[in-house]
């Protein structure tokens, strides 16, 4: 049976606004098996990013536990987070955040390099290889196109080949035929790697091609609406996996 790599339980985030605190979060609760595809969906302000964040690493609940390939994120401080996620989760963002003043070799090579892997510069030419920028290795930032930069962005997620791989609307930014391209390319390498992934989308098309589908509104997992997935021993109750197992 598969190992569960993130488990939540009652996982809150509340965070501090002009007006005062905000609920962002409201416990969630569920179980990311190994090798998983997730969509997250749900409308604009639902909490899917914030959710993908807290698994992440980047936000820290503020309530409940977050475990990630059995540690504990919300007992780490930022520089036991940072170490965590360079070696064990690959991130692809909306925006490509990609070094401006590096080529596309230099910004796959860089986290490999903090990694302290000595063959950083060979993996990442073979990582900028199989998305399709072998010839655009030496080019940087401002003279590609958004889905080459995105590109750019993945190979820098995979090349360590990560167990996890955490993808907030990555075709956000791009044309419609851009993001299919991308799309099929993070299947792809999800695929060749056998990472778990899981995937913030509004587009129901995306999410469609998950092993399962979880549906966020006002910060908590609506009711039953935890799709495609086989409940074995137990029940959805309340927007929540109770006792059970996704088989």
């Amino acid at each position: 049976m598969s190992k569960t790599i993130f488990s939540l339980k009652d996982a809150a985030l509340r965070l501090n606004g002009n007006a005062g605190p905000v609920e962002i979060l409201h416990g969630i609760t569920m179980d990311v098996m190994a090798g998983e595809s997730i969509g997250l969906v749900g409308p604009s302000g639902s909490g899917k990013s914030s959710l993908l964040m807290i698994m992440g690493g980047l936000e820290q609940a503020t309530g409940g536990s977050v475990h990630a390939m059995g540690e504990d994120l919300t007992a780490m401080n930022e520089d036991q987070l940072a170490r965590f996620r360079r070696d064990r989760m690959g991130i692809v963002f909306q925006s490509f955040h990609l070094i401006p003043t590096m080529t596309a070799l230099e910004n796959v090579a860089t986290p490999l390099e903090l990694a302290g892997h000595q063959d950083a510069f060979t993996r990442a030419a073979a990582a900028l290889e199989v998305v399709g920028l072998g010839t655009r290795a030496d080019h940087y930032p401002a003279q590609m196109s958004g889905g080459e930069q995105q590109r750019v962005a993945l190979a820098r997620a995979t090349a360590p080949r990560p167990a996890i791989l955490l993808a907030d609307e990555p075709t956000g930014n791009l044309d419609s035929a851009n993001g299919e391209a991308i799309m099929d390319l993070l299947f792809d390498l999800r695929d060749k790697h056998g990472s778990t992934l899981v995937l913030v989308t509004h587009s129901d098309a995306l999410a469609a091609r998950c092993d399962r589908i979880i549906t966020l509104n006002d910060g908590r997992i609506e009711d039953g609406r935890i799709e495609d997935g086989r409940i074995e021993d137990g029940r959805i109750e309340d927007g929540r996996i109770e006792d059970g197992r996704i088989a």
